[in-house]
């Protein structure tokens, strides 16, 4: 009697930080599209979802600590960004 094997999973891992912003960004476009496409299979959009809400979180971040640069920047005094 053989064993059934199931396919591999085509959901992406969900806590690899992207190479850089950017590419969180499209990153993250490409999972919304797929999850809107409805072409995804069921068992794939809960681990596509949480990575999408990780790349999320990351983008927001970053978007938060360059922004805080510029708070600094802005008051007179230069503060070193460290991209984290």
């Amino acid at each position: 009697m053989t064993k059934a094997t199931t396919p591999p999973s085509t959901a992406p891992q969900t806590d690899l930080e992207p190479d850089s912003f950017e590419a969180g960004l499209k990153e993250l476009e490409q999972l919304v599209a797929l999850l809107e496409s409805g072409q995804m299979p069921l068992a794939d959009l809960l681990k596509t979802y949480q990575r999408g809400a990780f790349l999320l979180n990351h983008c927001r971040q970053q978007l938060q600590a360059v922004e805080e640069q510029i708070q600094v920047l802005e008051s007179g005094s230069l503060k070193p960004w460290t991209g984290q």
